[in-house]
């Protein structure tokens, strides 16, 4: 009889192809299956991610902005992940995805136009601010709760599964769904893994280990091997990599695609290492729970921007004027994105009924009409110049 205990296991390694210094890890192994053009949109993707979180974390201690959250520390995991994908494949983000939704196409414009809610944002300007979303390429909008979008996923994965079934001759579709280690301590997170697991489910599950929870760092969140023990434990197939390193993000959430739409679907876990450079939130101080020399180790001594960058001047196809000529085009083009969204109009009043059944019910029309009855009566109460059509938006 004998009682397995942890500490005695060995640790599941981390997968890497790139060091820190931007060096391929293995020179005997084959170099990174992706041409200098795709390289470089990956870094530039990142770059731009990163430029518009310090203009928008800047812009909400200003006061112009209600709310931001960062992925700085992050953008590796996101970028090189959902290279991998089509757009046709769903996703389910979380919060830090603004790297997902980079590399599928999602515009400064429309990352500008959903921060300020104005009349061009695809959620209608019913969401708080880092709530994005898109038809197409196909991702869902983000919610607030912690970790509801993973059984979510599961369950859209074994519908397209089911889809797929019915119709063969259609392209086989994955789900991947993003989330932070702290979400994984939420039951939603157990389920769905159990779920998808036992349904046999073609979902990704992308879990971006950072560090944090918020204030509580992991050495307070679990005692096991991190996310990547409980994957083993569902029976899914998982791996643990370095997400500093975009080409082994990249490398595994490919063959993560394949396993998934293999022997008629199955769930995949991939567990990436990362390090929260910034706070939470804009509504977080986490020099109150962590040391500031901490953070500026990690922002001077590795990153997933930095080790790319120097992957690519190795390469010799990029330089510091390249860098910086870059740097100032995409600071220009996010300024002026978000100056005219800020001054764009917010969405009719009207889109506060809308897209809750297909039609407009008597129901609503009957609260239409009594919204519209009090602003006419209350005139000075409410400033209805920022919202478009004004109150004839209710007619």
């Amino acid at each position: 009889m004998a009682f397995l205990k942890a500490s005695d296991l060995p640790a599941i390694p981390t997968y890497r192809v790139m060091d820190s210094d931007g060096y391929q890890v293995d020179k005997t192994r084959p170099a990174p299956d992706v041409t200098n053009e795709e390289v470089l949109t990956w870094y530039k993707n990142m770059l731009s991610v990163s430029v518009m979180d310090v203009v928008m974390f800047e812009a909400q201690r200003q006061g112009r902005l209600s709310f931001y959250m960062v992925s700085a520390g992050e953008e590796g995991i996101t970028v090189g992940s959902a290279a991998a994908l089509t757009p046709d494949d769903v996703v389910f983000a979380q919060y830090r995805e603004a790297g997902v939704f980079q590399q599928r196409g999602f515009t400064l414009k429309n990352f500008m136009s959903q921060l300020f809610a104005n009349c061009n944002d695809t959620g209608r300007g019913r969401n708080m601010p880092v709530h994005y979303g898109q038809n197409y390429p196909r991702t869902h909008t983000i919610s607030s709760p912690l970790a509801t979008q993973i059984p979510q996923a599961a369950g859209a994965a074994y519908a397209l599964k089911l889809q797929d079934l019915q119709n063969p001759n259609r392209d086989p579709r994955i789900v991947a769904c993003y989330f932070g280690e702290g979400a994984a301590s939420e039951g939603d997170f157990h389920a769905a893994l159990n779920i998808a697991a036992t349904r046999s489910c073609p979902v990704v599950f992308i879990c971006r280990n950072n560090g944090y929870a918020i204030s509580t760092p992991t050495l307070e969140q679990y005692r096991g091997d991190g996310i990547a023990s409980r994957g083993v434990g569902y029976g899914i197939d998982t791996i643990r990599v370095d997400g500093n390193d975009v080409f082994a993000v990249n490398e595994a959430m490919r063959e993560a695609r394949r396993l998934a739409l293999s022997d008629g679907g199955r769930p995949v876990l991939i567990e990436a290492m990362s390090y929260r450079v910034s706070h939470h939130s804009t509504s977080d101080d986490s020099f109150a729970y962590r040391a500031r020399v901490e953070v500026e180790d990690w922002k001077r001594r590795d990153n997933p921007i930095i080790r790319l960058r120097k992957w690519l001047e190795n390469q010799g196809i990029w330089s510091e004027e390249q860098e910086k000529e870059t740097r100032d085009e995409m600071r220009k083009a996010v300024l002026k994105e978000f100056s005219e969204a800020e001054q764009e109009k917010k969405p009719s009043l009207r889109e506060a009924f809308t897209d809750v059944y297909e039609e407009i019910t008597e129901e609503q029309r009957e609260q239409m009409a009594e919204l519209k009855r009090i602003l006419e009566t209350y005139p000075d109460e409410y400033d209805l110049r920022p919202y478009k059509d004004g109150i004839n938006g209710l007619d």
